[in-house]
């Protein structure tokens, strides 16, 4: 969908959480962000568009992460949400060890945690939830969202059907509902 969207004026992108180790850094044929069952594999936006990745053409064929698109906006995102956020028995729970090892957003995360797990916890919630927030504001006229993990693909559907029901949107509804583990949220 982000690629039809981007051939519109090359205001569409794929971004991610930071769940995925920077393989293709040393070797651009490697692909980074692999979602196997549906035979998805993308690399991490390389470095040599540098700031100027979110507006290259040829980007839309990488995914960007938090460091590479916080502040600048596109028409429409796609956010893939890692496994670092995710539902157990209709919580939302964030999972730092599932942050890839090159992120340094979390980095002390560990040692914060043998001292004072509740306050590494803490910190780690605060970040992780503030990627996928600044990641989902992106997109000036839609979201679409992909879960990793289906519990969360479920709880978010849901509450998406019920905002709709409030709201008497039944079309965004029906489209949430039937649409498997990705979630559009397209407001055009």
């Amino acid at each position: 969908m982000i690629v039809e969207k981007n051939k519109a004026n090359n205001k569409a992108r794929m971004v991610a959480g930071y769940c995925w180790d920077w393989k293709s850094k040393n070797n651009s044929d490697i692909r980074d962000v692999m979602i196997p069952e549906y035979g998805f594999a993308m690399r991490w936006n390389l470095t040599k568009d540098g700031g100027l990745w979110i507006v290259a053409p040829e980007s839309v064929s990488e995914i960007g992460c938090i460091h590479t698109c916080q502040g600048l906006e596109v028409d429409y995102i796609g956010v893939i949400v890692g496994l670092d956020w995710v539902v157990r028995a209709g919580v939302a729970v964030t999972q730092p060890e599932k942050r890839s090892r090159h992120d340094k957003s979390l980095s002390g995360y560990k040692r914060l945690h043998e001292r004072n797990p509740a306050e590494a916890q803490k910190k780690a919630d605060r970040i992780i939830k503030n990627t996928y927030r600044t990641l989902m504001t992106r997109g000036m006229k839609g979201c679409y969202v992909y879960f990793m993990d289906p519990e969360a693909a479920r709880y978010v559907r849901s509450r998406i059907g019920a905002v709709a029901e409030d709201l008497s949107l039944p079309k965004v509804a029906e489209s949430v509902a039937n649409y498997g583990s990705s979630t559009p949220v397209d407001p055009s």
